[in-house]
């Protein structure tokens, strides 16, 4: 008989790369933990067009040729799309010289296979990871609403407390692009696990770590390495720091290590009308009201951990 521990996990990858969304994706196509079942385009860090486009890009450096990618969602359920080229660069993926992709999309809309897929797998089976606006789950809790009791769990780059936010002095920029999705999550009662700036700020990209990834000689680490150091140069100037922060392989390395992790069981509520404080996540850390919990919150990382892991899923493309 198979232990189940033994068998890889079953993930949808929804994402709006974003050189960080890359390293997650390269993270994630690394491991013989996990069985992606698809991997999910949404407009965010720049348009659908080039995310979509992206996500191929990231697979065909990785060698998975054979992985289903599928268009989503345009714009955000109610909101006017908000993109980040001054972060990513006019592609997203500005840094290295990449091929145009061979790859096809697939046909179906990344919406409908959410929803079909989670509909065909076991109950509990299936495991949502993502890295972008949450626009495409929001979507497909509205049309399908059963599902909400199939997801095993929502792993989610997004948010922030104490940090504050990155796009405006209260919000992070995926919860900011589409706060009405957000707020549809996290009154679901899926269970969440997430991941806010307060930890992916403790994951810089410092200059020594980047240094280790260039020694691994591969075209997929000289690729990470320069789309790093044009994705920190924004960070590093507004922070000062040595090195930007990593914000969505914190998603995978939570699947693959828990270990590294530490936070705690939150009530989340998302802003979703104020103009001053639109895509805040407000997070009841310090357990100050009855709202009952929605989210385990994660706020501390062992840095070294996590970079020795991506380090080592790396070397194996």
């Amino acid at each position: 008989m198979t232990d189940d521990s033994d068998m890889p996990m079953k993930v949808i990858i929804d994402t709006d790369p974003g050189q960080d969304d890359a390293v997650a994706l390269l993270l994630a196509l690394a491991s013989e933990k996990l069985e992606i079942l698809g991997i999910t385009a949404v407009a965010g860090n720049v348009p659908l067009e080039l995310t979509e486009k992206n996500v191929r890009i990231i697979c065909e450096l990785a060698g998975k040729l054979d992985v289903r990618v599928f268009a989503g969602a345009k714009s955000p359920m109610k909101k006017t799309l908000v993109t980040a080229e001054n972060v990513h660069g006019k592609t997203g993926l500005d840094g290295p010289d990449l091929p145009e992709p061979v790859m096809s999309l697939q046909p179906q809309h990344a919406v409908d296979f959410i929803v079909e897929t989670v509909l065909n797998e076991p109950a509990g089976d299936v495991t949502l990871c993502t890295l972008g606006p949450l626009t495409n789950i929001g979507l497909a809790l509205q049309q399908a609403p059963q599902i909400a009791d199939r997801i095993q769990q929502i792993v989610m780059m997004g948010g922030g407390f104490f940090e504050g936010g990155n796009i405006t002095p209260a919000a992070e920029f995926n919860i900011f692009v589409d706060p009405d999705a957000a707020s549809d999550v996290f009154q679901s009662g899926i269970p969440i696990v997430m991941m806010p700036l307060d930890v992916t700020h403790k994951l810089l990209t410092t200059k020594k770590r980047l240094k280790r990834i260039k020694k691994l000689k591969t075209p997929v680490a000289k690729a990470v390495v320069e789309m790093l150091e044009f994705f920190e140069r924004y960070d590093e100037g507004k922070y000062g720091t040595d090195g930007g922060p990593l914000h969505d392989p914190t998603v995978i390395a939570w699947l693959l290590q828990p270990e590294l992790f530490s936070g705690r069981y939150c009530n989340v509520e998302i802003e979703k009308d104020s103009s001053l404080t639109c895509g805040m996540t407000v997070v009841d850390w310090w357990q100050v009201t009855d709202r009952s919990h929605n989210a385990l919150v994660i706020r501390d990382v062992n840095g070294d951990g996590f970079f020795d892991l991506l380090q080592e899923h790396l070397a194996r493309l």
